[in-house]
């Protein structure tokens, strides 16, 4: 029997459209050129084109297209939710004005509106309200590829403000007539905006009690963009902290620390609240991630790590999250997960004078005190959807003492009561030749062992004019020296004393009670050599 020709329509029909080739949605980047189906009212050969936010693949482009007029094209993947872009005046949504765009699933519906956000409740959030000058007939947004792209220009006599808020909405919510009512954001990030030099300022982002969003702040290439100069200049605890972005904890109360000299790690910290602690992570850029993970036993299984990137080379842009680290394959890193309870707005990752700087703050009565540093492979970093983060290529671990914070102050009781046990043995010295010239007797052991005591004592003192920064390469041979010195010295010290017991002959109980007091003091620095050595084995791991 012959098939009727509607059944072959219908089967060649159906075959045509299961081979017909499956395009995948194209993603926008900085490296590709812009190429809408819609015409734009602007020349878009001369963009300037930025990575704003890399979790959620935002990727702006604007120029100065004329005296009073900026124009902005902001693309992201389309999540089915509503996407904004903000200006305010000091990097928070209170006070700032937004343009807000959506497009329906499907394409059925869509809008671009200016809100003005007078407070947080949704009341406060007015649309068709602002401070910002829309220039008539610029604002569309189109979805062309599974990509939104939000176009308008605004008109204003200065550049346009430099602190920028996105955002996005829930998943299928929108803005609906007749009030057009904006629900609140699922995520935002605020940036600053450098538009002379088409690089970032600053960044903040939101996070939530186990995972922080990203939040970034890098200089990025666009078709046109130009790189800024930066000067390369570590950062060090002798040099002031003085940031280009707002902290919300007081940083003179900081301790800082070296914690991984040969990569150039400086951890700043203190708990600026009850049950709050404020850290700061400096790194020189090493073009890859930077990473501090807080372990209950010093390994990196179990740990939860917080890690930020910058990339000045691509423009991919940067970011900064919560990752939990069960185990040693790389599907076994999993980000946006640990133990870390991060505060809201308190992640900040930016990059000044080739250093990186990554500020984070936890909420804990007191955070685990083994540490682990690490950096990633150049040139590799997490990147959207998976985020899945790479080998690390090199990694230290520490403990750091939270319950004290002597540092500074163990430095200059140690160096006090050095100087004085210099000037005291000094005197001692003196004394002893005094007494060996008038007594005329043969002491002429006890007497050379006080002077080799007494010329490593001068040793030790000019060691301390001569003390390297923490930071410093130096540092560990300066360590040797110093350390390896004071304990011959200590050794001959002892020697010494005992020996003059035995020359003056005062009897057992004056080497018994020395004995004993001398004990006390070998135990009490036995557990310090013992709790130190077990650290930096436990550090080489």
């Amino acid at each position: 029997m012959k098939p009727s020709l509607p059944l072959l329509l219908v089967t060649t029909t159906f075959l045509g459209l299961f081979f017909l080739p499956i395009s995948e949605p194209k993603s926008d980047s900085c490296n590709i050129n812009l190429n809408l189906k819609v015409p734009i009212p602007f020349d878009i050969t001369n963009l300037h084109c930025l990575s704003v936010w890399d979790s959620q693949s935002f990727i702006l482009r604007y120029v100065q297209t004329s005296r009073n007029t900026w124009s902005f094209i902001l693309s992201t993947p389309y999540t089915n939710s509503y996407i904004a872009m903000g200006f305010s005046t000091n990097g928070g949504m209170v006070g700032s004005s937004a343009i807000v765009g959506w497009v329906v699933s499907g394409g059925k519906g869509g809008g671009i509106k200016q809100y003005y956000l007078g407070g947080y409740a949704p009341n406060q959030v007015v649309p068709n309200k602002g401070n910002l000058n829309v220039v008539a007939n610029s604002t569309f947004i189109t979805l062309e590829s599974n990509h939104l792209y939000m176009v308008f220009q605004l008109q204003t006599t200065t550049q346009p403000l430099s602190w920028i808020i996105f955002a996005t909405g829930s998943i299928g919510l929108f803005p609906q007539a007749p009030s057009f009512a904006l629900t609140k954001h699922l995520d935002k990030i605020s940036q600053r905006i450098d538009y002379s030099k088409a690089k970032f300022g600053s960044s903040q982002g939101d996070s939530t009690s186990n995972s922080s969003s990203s939040s970034s702040s890098s200089q990025a290439n666009g078709n046109n963009g130009s790189n800024g100069s930066l000067s390369s200049q570590g950062d060090s605890c002798g040099s002031n902290l003085n940031l280009n972005a707002p902290l919300f904890f007081d940083t003179t109360k900081l301790i800082c620390i070296p914690v991984w000299n040969t990569q150039g790690f400086i951890l700043r910290y203190y708990e600026s609240s009850p049950n709050t602690w404020s850290f700061i992570l400096s790194a020189p850029n090493p073009n890859s991630y930077i990473a501090i993970g807080f372990s209950p036993n010093g390994g990196m299984v179990g740990a939860s790590a917080i890690v930020g990137w910058i990339s000045t080379n691509n423009g991919a842009g940067g970011g900064m999250k919560q990752y939990y680290l069960a185990g040693t394959t790389p599907n076994m890193v999993v980000p946006d997960r640990g133990n870390l309870v991060i505060l809201t707005n308190s992640t900040l990752i930016t990059s000044q004078s080739s250093t990186l700087y990554m500020v984070f703050q936890l909420q804990t009565n007191q955070p685990l005190s083994r540490v682990i540093f690490a950096i990633g492979p150049s040139g590799t970093f997490p990147s959207s959807p998976s985020f899945a983060l790479s080998m690390h290529q090199d990694k230290f671990s520490m403990t750091l003492d939270y319950s004290t914070e002597w540092d500074p102050f163990w430095f200059y009781f140690h160096a006090s009561v050095q100087s004085l046990g210099f000037i005291i043995g000094t005197i001692g010295v003196i004394s002893g030749l005094v007494l060996n010239n008038q007594l005329q007797v043969d002491v002429s052991l006890h007497k050379a062992l006080g002077i080799i005591i007494l010329v490593l004592a001068c040793l030790q003192m000019m060691a301390l004019l001569a003390r390297p920064n923490k930071a410093s390469k130096m540092r560990k041979y300066w360590n040797l020296y110093h350390h390896n010195t004071g304990r011959v010295l200590i050794i001959l010290a002892i020697a010494n004393i005992f020996y003059g017991i035995h020359l003056g002959r005062e009897g057992n109980a004056w080497k018994v009670g020395y004995g004993i007091v001398l004990a006390i003091l070998l135990f009490i620095g036995f557990l310090f050599e013992i709790n130190m050595w077990s650290s930096l084995e436990e550090d080489d791991d």
